[in-house]
C-alpha cells in the first residue's frame, strides 16, 4: 500500500517535467516574421520555424495552384531558408506589410521580390 501511495505521488508530481506542446499563431506579417526568425537554440526555436516553414510551404503551394503567374522563383531558386530570410528583412523593411493578415503579406512579399518576368 505504501508503494502504491508512493507511486502516485511521484507520478503527480512529474505531470509538470513533460514537454509541454508549443501553441503558435501567426496572425500579421510581422508576427510571421519573428516566427520565422526564431532562433532554433532557444526553447521553442524549433517549433517556431517548423511553423514558419509549414506556412510558407502551404502559401506556395496554395497559390501556385490557384494563380500561376502569382510570382516566378528564379533559376536556380533561393533555397527556402533563402527565401524566408529574404522574407524576414521584408517586413521588418516595410511595416505597412508587416500590418498586414500573415497570408496577405506573405503573398505580396512573393510577388515583389519574384516577379514573373523580371529578375528580382
Amino acid at each position: 500500500m505504501r508503494a502504491v501511495a508512493i507511486a502516485g505521488l511521484l507520478l503527480s508530481l512529474s505531470g509538470g517535467l513533460g514537454a509541454r506542446a508549443a501553441v503558435l499563431s501567426a496572425s500579421t506579417a510581422g508576427q510571421l516574421a519573428s516566427l520565422c526568425a526564431a532562433d532554433p537554440k532557444k526553447p521553442g526555436g524549433d517549433a517556431a520555424l517548423n511553423y514558419c516553414n509549414g506556412f510558407a510551404q502551404a502559401m506556395v503551394a496554395a497559390i501556385r495552384n490557384y494563380d500561376k503567374g502569382a510570382f516566378c522563383f528564379p533559376s536556380p531558386a533561393p533555397t527556402r531558408a533563402e527565401s524566408l530570410g529574404q522574407f524576414v528583412k521584408w517586413a521588418r523593411a516595410t511595416p505597412d506589410g508587416a500590418k498586414l493578415t500573415a497570408a496577405i503579406g506573405f503573398y505580396r512579399f512573393l510577388r515583389e521580390q519574384y516577379p514573373c518576368g523580371k529578375k528580382p
